[in-house]
């Protein structure tokens, strides 16, 4: 993966979680929607992050992420999926 965009996801990462206040303002907002609110947390998490990795790899690269970034993208998600849940309680 470009190591400009690796840079950007994993601040990325740490911004979603100064913007913690965010996240479980949508939680509450939406809780009829959820069985089950870490995994709704989560996908929000998810979410917010695989829509800046996409929008970065067409402002830095000018083009769409390629199967293998986009399997790095999630390697670096799963290597922080652990604090991902932690955080979130």
């Amino acid at each position: 993966m470009d190591k400009k965009l690796e840079e950007i996801i994993n601040k990325k990462i740490s911004e979603i979680f100064s913007k913690k206040d965010e996240i479980f303002l949508l939680k509450k907002s939406l809780e009829q929607l959820s069985t089950n609110s870490d995994s709704f947390i989560y996908g929000l998490i998810i979410g917010r992050l695989y829509n800046s990795f996409y929008y970065q790899c067409r402002r830095i690269l000018k083009r769409n992420p390629t199967e293998s970034e986009f399997n790095e993208f999630i390697q670096i998600l799963k290597n922080q999926q652990k604090e991902f849940l932690a955080k979130i309680h």
